[in-house]
């Protein structure tokens, strides 16, 4: 008995370091960890940093899909059925340090030890609620309104612990392209949230709590 609880699977442990079938791999600012059309070979676990998830369409338009945080799988689609290429870019915005899980590996991970599947299982769930939610708020809720929501989440109000009120570094233009409007729009709009004392900005934005007004406000 005392043996098979020394050799009990640890899902942090096993997220935490290298080992057979992963490695640990550092990213600088912009860096990519992986391109759309690449071989979808593998899992990424972000362990530190910040990153977007980015679409290409055939006519060369860019869009961002979504924003990744530390505790974030990337590069799922390379276990679902036959491993096929990327769908997307992932492209680090802060400095990262990253798992790389070959997809065997994940694979093989995920039918062995419940405790992992489990853990990865919820994490595919949150996914989809908030994307689920991201939907609702494009079809729903006005641009300034899907602003404020996009910079809460990126200063990860709402999560445990105490959030980042300075939030990763971001340009007008990709606001823009995640919550559907312009690039004039954004900038109007985080001049009146300056204005309001909502958040403050030079370089780098920091968001406060009071801009959850602008969500909450009907």
């Amino acid at each position: 008995m005392t043996e098979l609880k020394d050799t009990a699977f640890d899902a942090a442990a096993f997220l935490a370091r290298a080992g057979l079938g992963r490695r640990i791999v550092q990213l600088k600012p912009k860096q990519a960890f992986f391109s759309q059309g690449n071989p979808a070979d593998s899992v990424f676990y972000l362990q530190k940093g910040r990153a977007k998830l980015t679409v290409v369409s055939k006519n060369g338009k860019e869009a961002t899909i979504t924003l990744l945080a530390t505790g974030d799988f990337v590069g799922e689609e390379s276990i679902s059925g036959v491993a096929g290429l990327r769908l997307a870019t992932a492209t680090a915005m802060t400095s990262c340090t990253a798992l790389k899980i070959d997809r065997d590996e994940m694979i093989r991970v995920m039918h062995e030890e419940h405790d992992f599947s489990d853990l990865f299982l919820k994490f595919l769930l949150a996914r989809s609620m908030r994307t689920q939610a991201d939907l609702v708020d494009q079809l729903f809720n006005s641009s300034e309104k899907r602003l404020a929501r996009i910079l809460l989440l990126m200063a990860e109000f709402g999560k445990a612990g105490e959030p980042e009120t300075l939030i990763p570094k971001i340009t007008q233009e990709t606001l823009a392209e995640m919550i559907g409007t312009t690039r004039s729009r954004v900038s109007f709009f985080m001049n009146r949230f300056r204005k309001l004392g909502f958040i403050e900005y030079n370089g780098r934005i920091r968001v406060h709590k009071s801009l959850l007004n602008v969500v909450l406000h009907d």
